[in-house]
């Protein structure tokens, strides 16, 4: 039997959604083990002067515990 953990994090990318969540991940996979899935429950942006500086997203991240 297998006993998961659930974990919330905020990643963010001057490019896209897609890299913010990328970033996330792969930021979350140095200190987490076993991370089996993600849900994104948070999409926001940045913007100066007009223009979008920052895309940020709020996610879930699920991991499995080790025995």
């Amino acid at each position: 039997m297998s006993v998961a953990k659930v974990t919330e994090i905020i990643a963010s990318s001057t490019e896209s959604f897609d890299d913010a969540v990328k970033k996330g991940i792969k930021r979350a996979s140095k200190t987490l083990k076993g991370i089996t899935g993600a849900w994104v429950n948070e999409q926001k942006v940045t913007v100066k002067d007009g223009k979008i500086e920052e895309y940020r997203v709020a996610m879930k991240v699920t991991f499995i515990l080790n025995d």
